[in-house]
């Protein structure tokens, strides 16, 4: 099992728990799922742009905890959504065998 798979697996246990009116106490977690797809999303597009800052100030340690950040938020969408990871993976399996196999583009001309 990799460790995205068992973070994925803790994240869905925390959404089962919250579900039951179990949360476990001060999990972000499950406060994640009690404000909804929402707040998720908002998450996501602060990573994701945390992210980029990052990156674009060329500070790879800073770099490797937002990549982090915004896939664990990532993983509570999907568990959120009811989206299994392993069917992200798949995608991701699928698209691995399409390397090297460069689509050709339509160019527009946007003059005419």
């Amino acid at each position: 099992m990799t460790v995205y798979e068992e973070i994925f697996e803790v994240i869905k246990q925390r959404k089962a728990d919250y579900q039951m009116g179990q949360s476990q106490e001060n999990s972000y977690t499950c406060y994640l799922f009690d404000k909804g797809v929402d707040k998720i999303c908002k998450k996501i597009g602060e990573e994701a742009t945390e992210t980029v800052i990052a990156a674009k100030n060329n500070d790879n340690n800073e770099l490797k905890n937002e990549i982090n950040d915004l896939l664990y938020h990532v993983m509570v969408l999907c568990a959120n959504q009811g989206l299994e990871w392993s069917e992200v993976e798949k995608v991701l399996d699928e698209r691995n065998e399409k390397i090297g196999n460069l689509k050709k583009f339509h160019k527009v001309d946007k003059n005419s």
